[in-house]
């Protein structure tokens, strides 16, 4: 996952408890942050267990599923936890599962219908034999009976149908009221009415939250379901607001040095190394240099902390191929001389649309940039992107009418202009700073040096 990477979200179990997996295989979806991956398989056998439901935060570590497989283990598996409760419980399930298989005869699949290794193994442990096992409705894929199908059924076995179905029908909120006027009961004798409140606080939160408001719409309307990276960016986007206090500065950058330089060497460059060079290394490689003059850009906070960063990693908005955008990491980018910006650059971009980004890709960075330019757009207010500081827009090129001043005067002529909006946190950035900032990458831009080589 990456060393950065502590936590993901199951997004889908690709496969179902029974079934067979080689090696290799992908056996589940993850999402950490707005990148999705498959865990595939390090060994052959059958999917008996699966710890973890989707939409699960499991982390790294974390024993997410067990796999069965044929022949003799040599090492015990890793325990997630070793504390001895955990080991002898283990060592107990163990012994368990030895002694039901000395004493009942062997489940197996017949007429059709197939159960898991898990399922015989429950079907052991409480001496349910094959032909009372053919008896019971499976509720899984072509009818298997599913670890919650047999579990059901040795409960009902041994509390009789009519305990089973009133357990199943009587709702979880209704137990809930129950203990709340058992709670009040008791309370009002012993306590004083301030504690019943409190109480009755504690068990209200517990209960199932209401239902959300109907969606109003007419008939006409469309109502789309947010995906998940929808909901990952609208929770994001929220979260900033509420969290930093935003503030912007914009200005004007003269390009025509670097619009004119990229244009002579483009061709030549490619040809040399394979990679089309853009404007965004240009504008990166700036960006890195003006946060190496004002490292206090490249901060984060925490509480009333401030984290003051030695990496300088630009995250750079990239667009997915369903339209979100997402923002890889370029690691130590003031290290890294246009070349190599460049090929960072076309990597992360081509992978993002791609869908091939991996989970790190997307950690650790200290500032982002984003080319709302790409859309059209002169300018923006981006939000920034948590927990950094700073986000920096670039506007779209344009040729604009100018003042040019010359030993011999002033003169109106055609420059390629562009806006960079620098949207900052001023709970620690002042516009002072905020305003520097974006005025030494304007000025890195226009001293560009018409006769560099790559």
């Amino acid at each position: 996952m990456g060393e950065s990477v502590a936590e993901a979200t199951i997004t889908s179990w690709l496969k179902e408890v029974g079934d067979t997996i080689e090696l290799d295989e992908a056996v589940l979806e993850i999402a950490t942050d707005k990148v999705d991956s498959e865990v595939p398989s390090e060994v052959e056998g059958v999917l008996i267990e699966k710890r973890f439901h989707i939409d699960d935060v499991v982390q790294v570590g974390d024993v997410i599923a067990i796999i069965e497989t044929e022949g003799v283990v040599e090492q015990e598996p890793p325990l997630s936890f070793e504390e001895p409760e955990v080991l002898e419980a283990a060592e107990h399930v163990a012994q368990t599962i030895q002694v039901a298989k000395e004493i009942v005869t062997p489940i197996v699949s017949s007429d059709g219908r197939f159960y898991s290794p898990l399922v015989k193994n429950i079907a052991k442990q409480e001496g349910i034999s094959q032909q009372e096992l053919d008896t019971i409705s499976g509720t899984g894929k072509e009818g298997r009976v599913t670890k919650d199908d047999i579990l059901a059924y040795i409960e009902n076995k041994s509390n009789g149908q009519n305990t089973f179905q009133n357990k199943v029908e009587t709702p979880i909120h209704q137990d809930k009221e129950v203990a709340l006027a058992e709670t009040f009961s008791v309370q009002s004798e012993t306590k004083p009415a301030v504690n019943e409140t409190l109480v009755a606080k504690d068990i209200v939160s517990e209960m199932p939250k209401a239902s959300q408001a109907p969606i109003m719409s007419s008939g006409e309307d469309d109502i789309i379901e947010m995906t998940r990276m929808g909901k990952l960016i609208s929770h994001h986007m929220m979260e900033s607001i509420q969290t930093s206090a935003h503030v912007q500065s914009f200005i004007e950058a003269d390009v025509t040095k670097i619009w004119n330089w990229r244009n002579k060497v483009k061709d030549d460059f490619m040809k040399r190394t394979g990679e089309n060079l853009t404007f965004t290394p240009i504008f990166m490689e700036a960006v890195a240099k003006a946060l190496r003059d004002y490292p206090m850009m490249n901060i984060s906070v925490q509480g009333d902390k401030i984290i003051k960063k030695k990496n300088i990693n630009l995250g750079m908005a990239a667009s997915l191929s369903d339209g979100n955008l997402i923002v890889p990491v370029i690691k130590n980018a003031d290290q890294l001389n246009l070349f190599g910006m460049t090929k960072q650059v076309n990597d992360l971009a081509n992978r993002a649309k791609a869908g091939k980004l991996k989970p790190d890709d997307t950690q650790g960075g200290t500032y982002t940039v984003t080319n709302v330019g790409s859309f059209g757009s002169i300018m923006g207010t981006p939000i920034i992107n948590q927990p950094q500081v700073g986000i920096l827009a670039l506007g779209a090129i344009r040729k604009t009418p100018a003042v040019i001043e010359t030993a011999e005067g002033d003169f109106i002529g055609i420059r390629y202009k562009m806006f960079l909006s620098h949207s900052y946190d001023h709970r620690v950035v002042n516009g002072a700073l905020g305003g520097m900032f974006v005025k030494a990458v304007k000025d890195y831009l226009e001293a560009w040096d018409s006769n560099r080589e790559i």
